[in-house]
């Protein structure tokens, strides 16, 4: 078996919590390569790539942003180091990730501080990566994740619970 020398993608991830401490959920609507996900297990917490040169928290704001069309958040916590994850095996050619063999994420979790109405999935023109979004305890995510990130998200249960609803209810 052949080692994969390919580098991973930088890429922050963000578990935003409402005030009553439940978790910013989306229902992806990508199923373009390396992320196709069966049809029950499509939720997913915001993510995405960090730009040359750019601050790991200026793009969890920005990917926050991007998704959710949320800008009034606090950061309450960061994990204190990086997870890794592969992209799982895609046998649908050329994709625009096929440079990394997965991605490397730094880790944020958010408090948010506006109203449910200012979420928007598409601001401003920008192509959605939700389909739908719903608060729901953190705990939930690894029953209804996206398969290959249950590692990930499990991870990310265990080190933010203390900031969300911590009983299974």
């Amino acid at each position: 078996m052949a080692i994969d020398t390919r580098p991973y993608r930088p890429n922050v991830g963000i578990c935003l919590f409402d005030r009553h401490g439940r978790v910013f959920m989306g229902r992806s609507l990508r199923s373009d390569g390396p992320e196709r996900v069966p049809f029950n297990r499509v939720w997913q917490l915001p993510q995405g790539g960090v730009d040359p040169k750019e601050d790991v928290v200026a793009a969890a704001r920005r990917e926050l942003w991007e998704e959710t069309g949320i800008e009034r958040a606090e950061i309450i916590d960061r994990l204190s180091f990086d997870i890794t994850y592969d992209w799982p095996l895609w046998n649908g050619g050329a994709h625009r990730l096929a440079r990394w063999r997965g991605q490397r994420q730094t880790w944020f979790a958010f408090r948010f501080q506006g109203e449910d109405a200012e979420i928007n999935l598409s601001p401003e023109g920008q192509a959605p990566e939700f389909g739908a979004w719903s608060w729901r305890r953190l705990w939930l995510l690894p029953e209804i994740c996206v398969p290959y990130k249950l590692r990930t998200y499990r991870r990310i249960v265990q080190a933010f619970a203390r900031h969300g609803l911590a009983a299974k209810a």
